[in-house]
């Protein structure tokens, strides 16, 4: 009994999500470098499916993780986003605006130092996206450890910019990341979309008839060509907040879910995706453009783009600074934004097939990850330890009306 006890309180810690997921990626790694590669390598390829007359889905087991369990993340993401909007810190405009420009800037400038260091290799540049993703669970494990001494209106400062991150990079996968398009297959999409619709207004509270439709949606949205991560949002948008019971089908998927998100389906995705390959690696390879490009959006890109968003909405009176938090806090936060991992990876999976490239993705997404976790956890470790800059309040002028 003390040792389930102790497991539930590890597993309910904060950090405890990033953790696993960084685990995960160094398992991957040491297999990947392993006399169990070729075992490895064979495994996510091998391919799975089924057949239903015409209809065929066969996919290498790499992509059934990619295509398959990462939409239930991105359901999960799609909740707390609706969830947010409705009843949360999204609600408000103005308590948005601060980190929603924060995430812009934070996405905005990875990818323009990503073109800037391979302007000279067209055949790079769809991995635009790649640095400009933050992953949640990793950010928000970061800055658990650092423990107290960080305002919690920092930590929601952190949250609210990593959900609109998200968002941001939903839009992206959906506008830019998607294949060629199959028109039959989007206009039959749009029957369990009906469905979905019908319920939501219906009040439906049971969550298996959603699950149904929703697996059709994916299935036809797989089909057609956009990433199939697009249904796990849309599905999540028809889950009601409140039924006609009083209860919230929302509320309780919000609550089920994490633990199978956060403690199987990203560990899985992790260990199928960031087993980089250090045979044959030379000390060049690591500043080559694309992990170079990737290193530098994560680290530079991320924090300048955030903290000088930040600076430039708090200078000008448009936002102020997340209460009690100093400017010292503000940046090593911004730093801890850095973190891609999950996100990084994911996209980088669809704008590069080549193993070679991937390899180069994976190494720019560690490197680049590992170096703003780093960089954020020193510098908010230091902002508890010194006395703090001039407070938020005085720091920042008065929000406009």
């Amino acid at each position: 009994m003390a040792i389930a006890d102790t497991l539930t309180r590890l597993f309910r810690h904060e950090a405890a999500g990033g953790v696993v997921l960084m685990l995960a990626a160094a398992a991957a790694m040491i297999v990947a470098n392993s006399p169990l590669a070729g075992a490895y390598e064979a495994l996510l390829a091998q391919p799975f499916g089924f057949v239903l007359g015409e209809a065929r889905l066969v996919k290498p087991l790499l992509l059934w993780i990619n295509d398959g369990l990462m939409p239930v993340f991105f359901f999960l993401v799609g909740l707390e986003l609706k969830r947010e909007f409705l009843e949360g810190k999204l609600r408000n405009r103005r308590d948005a605006a601060l980190p929603g420009m924060a995430a812009l800037g934070g996405m905005a400038l990875p990818a323009l130092i990503y073109l800037l260091v391979t302007r000279a290799h067209p055949e790079l540049h769809q991995g635009w996206a790649i640095p400009a993703a933050t992953d949640i669970a990793f950010a928000i494990g970061v800055l658990a450890l650092v423990g107290r001494g960080v305002p919690a209106s920092l930590k929601l400062f952190l949250l609210t910019l990593a959900i609109l991150d998200d968002l941001g990079a939903i839009v992206i996968i959906a506008l830019f990341y998607s294949e060629e398009l199959h028109a039959a297959y989007l206009l039959l999409a749009a029957l369990p979309l009906a469905v979905l619709a019908l319920m939501n207004r219906a009040g439906v509270h049971r969550i298996a008839p959603y699950v149904l439709f929703g697996a059709v949606l994916w299935f036809l949205i797989l089909k057609s060509g956009v990433h199939a991560t697009v249904a796990g949002v849309l599905v999540a948008l028809f889950i009601p907040l409140a039924d006609r019971f009083g209860s919230s089908p929302l509320h309780a998927l919000e609550h089920a879910l994490p633990p199978y998100v956060y403690f199987l389906i990203l560990p899985v995705f992790a260990f199928a995706n960031a087993g980089v390959v250090l045979a044959g690696m030379r000390p060049a390879d690591l500043i080559a453009p694309l992990p170079l490009g990737i290193a530098l959006g994560l680290f530079l890109g991320k924090q300048i783009g955030v903290l000088g968003t930040t600076w430039a909405m708090v200078r000008l009176g448009l936002a102020r600074l997340p209460h009690g938090a100093s400017w010292t806090q503000v940046y090593g936060v911004a730093c801890i934004a850095g973190i891609g991992f999950t996100m990084s990876l994911f996209i980088g999976s669809l704008g590069f097939e080549d193993p070679a490239m991937m390899n180069g993705v994976r190494i720019g997404v560690l490197s680049g990850s590992a170096a703003a976790a780093l960089l954020g956890y020193l510098v908010l470790r230091l902002a508890r330890a010194a006395p703090a800059d001039a407070p938020a309040e005085a720091a920042a002028r008065p929000a406009r009306a």
